[in-house]
């Protein structure tokens, strides 16, 4: 029998499964992302692709005191940090997500984001925040709306490996959240 927590077996037989929110009222950053890579799903840990270069900004930017990995996920929550997806299907890259999956994903993401109230919301990705928002553009940084009263909306580059920008332009869009979060 194939127990999903097993995720050797998950791999073994091509199984996929959500990756964990790390949700609770009170946080000072949500990162939200497309959805999960097949190497967090496989693992349980967000941003767990080797080549995603998502732990190596945060710390690059000065979000974090060290560089953290994947499997350290539940320290950055500790100290205020949550992180969730618009869509929990894990896929190899985001070209494989529905409209369909996009729209129930908005749906579901919006509730979360109202009941825990976090201070800001970084959207991993202004394809991300572009699907939430409903919106046909945006630029880096800060939102000058809000899509949920209270909530500072930041758009942040994709961390994949896929994509083209530089660790050094990702690294200064990100370092922008240092002086929102205090």
């Amino acid at each position: 029998m194939l127990h999903l927590t097993d995720f050797k077996e998950v791999k073994k037989h091509n199984v996929t499964k959500p990756v964990p929110d790390h949700l609770k009222k009170g946080l000072k950053l949500l990162f939200v992302g497309f959805n999960p890579s097949i190497r967090s799903s496989e693992t349980g840990h967000h941003y767990a692709n080797p080549t995603n270069k998502f732990w190596k900004v945060l710390f690059e930017a000065g979000l974090t005191e060290r560089r953290y990995f994947p499997n350290e996920g539940d320290a950055l929550f500790e100290q205020g940090y949550g992180f969730t997806n618009i869509v929990p299907r894990p896929t190899r890259n985001a070209a494989e997500i529905t409209k369909e999956e996009y729209r129930q994903g908005k749906e579901v993401l919006e509730e979360k984001i109202r009941f825990y109230r976090p201070k800001i919301v970084c959207f991993v990705g202004k394809g991300v925040y572009l699907q939430f928002s409903g919106k046909r553009k945006a630029e880096w940084g800060r939102q000058p709306d809000q899509t949920i009263h209270g909530v500072i909306d930041f758009v942040a580059p994709s961390t994949s490996g896929l994509v083209r920008m530089s660790l050094e332009e990702m690294t200064e869009i990100y370092s922008q959240l240092r002086d929102l979060i205090v």
